[in-house]
């Protein structure tokens, strides 16, 4: 691997941090710490990114109207992105792997109807997996598309659904038969057309987007809504978490980047004992691991993007870079926590709201115990699941 970025590369990064900064950097400080955006505001904001392909459109092809960037470059932009504001990298995350998924599902017609308007950011997506009952264990899913004729009645409760409150539609994992994983689908339903309620969640952090609760009550959807064979939903959830596990790990690098740079500058500017605390040497040893870690992270991400790049299935690489880097991110901003000192836990200096960001994402898209399982699964050939 060239780890080198292209100039290509490169140009496209330092456009997207112009934008950043002057653009985008100023809407969402009015939102922090804990204001939700508005639906309304993150679909302006997602149109602002559509010029630099990060508003949806990056990686999805340019047959199908996106602009087919590599994975890898889209990553290196994202980071950036992720390190401005964690709230509006997940709900981004959450509408490109929508619009990702839309592409290489099997129904055209589905593809047709959704994805040019995702690819304007008039709509936003989500993906239905989790339940109340049900995180890890995609096999278990018990929300409900029982076959009435030439539709689906989808009845159940889906949780913890990022952008679930803004979206649109959802692309909802259902148990069309009991037979175990086999019986699991994935089909489209349409909040205007055919109905669902949702319900957002206060969280610990990343409060300025949206996770939500969805109901299903009944709801009748047509059969020619479902977006891959019956039977297929658990293979092409776990496909899509190839892609999703490295893209949570690169949020958690942006957010650990935030802490990183306010640590360094607040080092500098702030003095102790006749010096900026920056010259003291247990400081110098906190920012010197932190950057370590970061720089770790980074790498472990960037390989599992080459590897998808490159058409190289690499569940156990995507795996090793979320449990690495969301764990990294967390520890990177406990350190500028206490490299602020009493200042780091007020609201006033950003880094106690990076530190609740952080410790947020080794939850979501699987635990970091489930990585480790998938790790020692690999190693072994033993499986801890069942």
């Amino acid at each position: 691997m060239n780890f080198l970025p292209t100039e290509e590369q490169r140009l496209a990064v330092e456009g997207f941090n112009r934008f950043l900064e002057t653009k985008l950097r100023p809407i969402v400080q009015r939102y922090q710490p804990d204001k939700l955006i508005e639906k309304e505001r993150m679909l302006e904001i997602f149109q602002l990114m559509l010029p630099y392909g990060m508003g949806g459109n990056g990686i999805i092809a340019e047959k199908h109207g996106g602009m087919g960037m590599p994975w890898l470059t889209y990553a290196l932009m994202y980071e950036q992105l992720a390190r401005v504001s964690g709230d509006v990298a997940i709900s981004l995350l959450i509408q490109q792997l929508g619009a990702y998924s839309l592409e290489v599902c099997s129904n055209d017609a589905m593809r047709d109807k959704y994805l040019p308007r995702m690819l304007r950011a008039e709509i936003i997506a989500c993906s239905g997996i989790s339940e109340p009952g049900v995180g890890s264990n995609v096999a278990e899913v018990t929300c409900r598309a029982k076959q009435d004729g030439d539709h689906y009645v989808v009845t159940g409760e889906k949780t913890w659904i990022s952008n679930g409150h803004y979206s649109d539609f959802c692309m909802v994992v259902v148990r069309t038969s009991d037979d175990g994983a086999k019986g699991l689908s994935m089909i489209l339903v349409d909040r205007a057309e055919h109905g669902y309620e949702s319900r957002n969640i206060d969280k610990l952090g990343l409060n300025s987007t949206s996770t939500a609760q969805l109901f299903f009550d009944g709801v009748r959807v047509p059969a020619g809504n479902m977006l891959i064979a019956p039977g297929a939903g658990l293979k092409s959830t776990l496909v899509l978490f190839e892609k999703a596990r490295p893209m949570v790990g690169l949020t958690s690098v942006g957010i650990a980047q935030a802490a990183l740079d306010k640590a360094v500058a607040y080092a500098k500017e702030r003095r102790q004992h006749g010096k900026p605390i920056g010259a003291h040497q247990l400081i110098q040893g906190m920012l010197a691991e932190a950057a370590i870690e970061l720089d770790a992270a980074k790498l472990l991400v960037y390989r599992a993007f080459n590897l998808i790049d490159h058409g190289v299935r690499c569940e156990v690489e995507s795996a090793m870079a979320k449990c690495y880097a969301t764990e990294i991110a967390v520890d990177v901003a406990s350190k500028a926590v206490q490299i602020h000192g009493g200042n780091g836990i007020t609201k006033d200096f950003g880094v106690e709201l990076l530190f609740r960001n952080a410790r947020m994402m080794t939850i979501p898209d699987g635990t970091t115990e489930i990585q480790k399982l998938i790790i020692g699964r690999a190693l072994t050939g033993l499986n801890a699941f069942s």
